[in-house]
């Protein structure tokens, strides 16, 4: 088994894969391998497994999700060892044993970032494959040298240290799984890539967005309206793109600019605060605003002196 041993020497020594080692530590587990064609000595396991697997698995369990197969396993390995006696302590379940044990064994420190890595060059098109499927990455990695993380549900690529791409994992085949997002930047150079482009095909957007994406598809420069409100996604957020949206739709109109004016309007910092003025320096006569004392200023001034200073000029 590949995945867990690289080298069988003789008798039980092996050279185990490094992954497989961070695993056993994680868990705090010391393997033990079987000698070469010994089959006899797994066969105990083997029967376990064989059991379980008629008891839980017969008929086959319908779900949606893995999710969903993993809590139910859950509850029904609590149920047969709660209904089940125990092989040593026979006047007692299996579930009651392990309730009395339990104070007595570690803390489960989490589960274990099990996943495969391999370094792959994204396309130019934003795409990496894995077992013959297609996922997109972000536009800044087109062409460039990533990592790829495949776990169990999910496929994660690095760019250096940075996530560019975060997709569930895809066990059909020939499948391409888009994020449109990751197209954003080359969307906003070529909007018209919006109407007949793959990845925004049956794009899911909020509610007030895909409102406003409807409505603008009668405008002529309806695409790039649109796509210019997309572009403050990445700094706004998508979540205060569609208030903006829905602030627009409300008021009954359907522009890109009126959207991008609201949006710069919740940018503005909140105004400070008035200050109360304490009962100590208030003004007993407050001053009342006369502009025509600088016009008796001005008038004053005509006979007096330059600059202070009597002419001695006829």
């Amino acid at each position: 088994m590949r995945t867990a041993v690289e080298v069988v020497s003789l008798g039980r020594a092996r050279t185990y894969n490094r992954r497989f080692l961070r695993l056993c530590s994680h868990h705090l587990v010391d393997p033990v391998a079987c000698t070469p064609a010994s089959g006899w000595e797994k066969g105990q396991a083997e029967n376990q497994v064989g059991t379980m697997r008629d008891v839980l698995f017969r008929p086959k369990p319908k779900v949606k999700s893995l999710e969903e197969l993993n809590d139910w396993l859950a509850e029904q390995c609590v149920a047969y060892a709660k209904r089940m006696k125990h092989p040593e302590f026979k006047d007692r379940t299996i579930f009651e044993v392990f309730e009395e044990e339990r104070p007595r064994l570690m803390p489960f420190l989490g589960p274990f970032a099990g996943f495969i890595e391999k370094p792959m060059r994204a396309t130019t098109t934003c795409l990496i494959a894995h077992d013959r499927n297609k996922y997109s990455v972000d536009a800044k990695a087109a062409g460039r040298a990533v990592l790829v993380r495949v776990f169990a549900d999910r496929i994660v690529v690095l760019l250096g240290e940075e996530v560019v791409a975060d997709h569930a994992r895809s066990f059909k085949r020939d499948q391409v799984v888009y994020d449109p997002w990751h197209y954003l930047p080359v969307l906003m150079r070529k909007p018209g890539a919006l109407r007949n482009g793959a990845p925004f095909k049956d794009w899911d957007l909020p509610a007030p967005l895909s409102a406003i994406r409807a409505r603008l598809q009668h405008h002529a420069d309806g695409d790039r309206q649109f796509v210019k409100i997309l572009g403050r996604v990445p700094e706004d957020g998508v979540e205060a793109v569609a208030q903006a949206c829905a602030e627009a739709l409300e008021a009954g109109i359907a522009n890109g600019d009126v959207v991008l004016a609201i949006l710069a309007r919740k940018r503005q910092p909140p105004a400070p605060p008035s200050i109360t003025t304490p009962e100590a320096l208030k003004l007993r006569t407050e001053p009342i605003a006369d502009c025509a004392r600088y016009d008796n200023l001005r008038k004053g001034t005509k006979d007096a002196p330059w600059n202070g200073i009597r002419s001695s000029m006829p």
